[in-house]
């Protein structure tokens, strides 16, 4: 097992455009932009103005934290993006939008949110399982969001279609700083091949 000395600069955020039900949610995404504003941490994320999005940049912006949006040209067209970000970068479609927000960050923290934000979470989550990438990843577990989520990676698990390597990857908690310390135990998957799977039947 490859041992590393995690360094972080950046953090990549996926979080949704809403708010959500409850006022938690958008007062959990501010809070976690501002604990990595105090730590000295980089936010990268999707460059909204509106929802979770917001209001994790607001929370970094009011601690002084650097924060990079990405977002792809046609949603800026809707007037979404965040008018006050460090740095925001525009690209030219969705796709293109999760490889550099892959490559700015050093780390990963999902917030609450829906297709999308799942849709980005599960994309990492099996680049990891791959070897596209070796960073933690977090899920921002506040109000209990994730618990199904959660338990359906122990029935992938129960099935034999997920090895519990893979979710060793992946951290939760109710708050930032909670990740963060759990980010320090984070040791890179060994990237299973089809060859091992060979060598196991035969």
């Amino acid at each position: 097992m490859e041992c590393i000395i995690l360094k972080l600069e950046n953090v990549t955020v996926f979080c949704g455009s809403h708010s959500g039900s409850s006022a938690v949610y958008e007062k959990s995404a501010f809070a976690l932009g501002a604990h990595l504003a105090k730590e000295n941490i980089g936010i990268v994320y999707g460059g909204g103005s509106i929802g979770l999005m917001g209001a994790l940049a607001d929370g970094a912006l009011s601690e002084g934290g650097s924060v990079t949006g990405v977002i792809p040209q046609f949603l800026l067209d809707r007037e979404m993006g965040h008018p006050k970000l460090t740095h925001l970068e525009v690209v030219t479609s969705m796709h293109k939008r999760k490889e550099r927000m892959e490559a700015l960050g050093d780390a990963f923290i999902t917030l609450p949110g829906g297709a999308g934000t799942l849709e980005e979470f599960f994309e990492i989550f099996t680049w990891g399982q791959i070897g596209l990438h070796k960073k933690p990843i977090g899920l921002l577990n506040v109000n209990h969001f994730y618990d199904e989520i959660l338990q359906l990676f122990n029935k992938l698990i129960d099935e034999s279609f997920l090895h519990q390597a893979y979710v060793n990857q992946l951290f939760t908690g109710a708050d930032g700083a909670e990740i963060l310390d759990q980010f320090k135990f984070f040791e890179p998957v060994d990237v299973r091949t089809y060859a091992d799977i060979n060598r196991r039947q035969s």
